[in-house]
């Protein structure tokens, strides 16, 4: 009776430890089950904002620009547009050339210089020029632009020997004073600013001049060369004075260089200035000691 109770027992705590174990087990199954699913990859969220799309401010490389960038100014600048080419210059006041020569004789055909060319373009040149572009709509500048020498060349013709060099210039070589009509003379007129080197009443050459100031006037009437001095230096004034010939006192006929530059804007004082160089020159090797000198208005 008790064996059989006993085995009864027996079974039951056995049945129990077998129900336990399948819980266990169970357990175990679910619990493999959730650690499978824990190393799984979690579902990616979707994106709150849509990517940066390309704009037309993206720097070389693709990347955006920055927004504090800013873009460098372009110059305006009319399609197809080309600055004007300003006309350059071919001659001006201070040259000394034989194109200032034909240009001075060009503009004496048309009855824009009063004198014979001399080679220098001084103040008078610049005066005559100014006259011819003022005719032809053209600025007034004095300076003989491209532009101004071709309008030139197509209203003249090129010029004869003799009107590069014709043997006076101006109102002296038309009606010189009656004292210059014999023998060697220095014919010097204040009224065309002229000098006439004369023999027998015959003009051999002529040169431009200017004379003293008010307050140092040069002398009028008739006197004679008494002393020649190639490279003299004034010692009242300390300038030099080549090619110096005196006719009265301390006055002479001689190269100024500062009538070269500067024309009549200038005055000596009160000798008589010739501004070519070359025609002084030769002057000075023909004139002698005792040749007469007339100035006159």
């Amino acid at each position: 009776m008790r064996r059989g109770r006993t085995d009864r027992n027996t079974r039951r705590v056995r049945g129990a430890a077998v129900a336990a174990v399948g819980v266990v087990a169970l357990a175990v199954l679910t619990a493999g089950c959730k650690v499978e699913t824990v190393g799984a990859a979690e579902p990616t969220a979707l994106p709150t904002e849509a990517p940066p799309r390309a704009t037309d401010d993206a720097e070389p490389g693709g990347g955006p620009a920055s927004p504090s960038a800013t873009p460098p100014p372009t110059p305006s600048r009319t399609p197809g547009a080309r600055p004007s080419p300003q006309p350059s210059t071919l001659m001006s006041v201070g040259d000394r050339s034989e194109r200032v020569r034909e240009l001075q004789a060009r503009l004496r055909q048309i009855g824009h210089f009063d004198r014979g060319p001399t080679g220098y373009y001084g103040s008078a040149t610049a005066a005559s020029v100014q006259s011819f572009q003022g005719k032809r709509g053209l600025s007034r500048t004095g300076r003989t632009d491209t532009v101004t020498w071709e309008r030139l060349l197509a209203m003249t013709r090129k010029p004869t020997p003799k009107e590069l060099d014709p043997p006076a210039a101006g109102p002296a070589a038309v009606k010189p004073d009656a004292r210059c009509m014999e023998g060697r003379v220095l014919c010097i007129s204040k009224n065309s600013r002229t000098l006439a080197w004369m023999i027998d009443g015959r003009v051999v050459s002529s040169m431009d001049v200017r004379f003293g100031s008010q307050y140092t006037p040069t002398r009028e009437g008739t006197f004679s060369v008494y002393w020649k001095s190639r490279h003299h230096v004034s010692t009242l004034y300390d300038s030099p004075m080549p090619y110096a010939m005196f006719f009265s006192g301390g006055q002479a006929v001689h190269y100024s260089s500062d009538f070269a530059a500067r024309g009549y804007n200038g005055a000596s004082h009160g000798c008589v200035n010739v501004r070519d160089e070359g025609k002084i020159a030769s002057l000075f090797a023909q004139v002698r000691n005792g040749d007469k000198v007339v100035i006159h208005w």
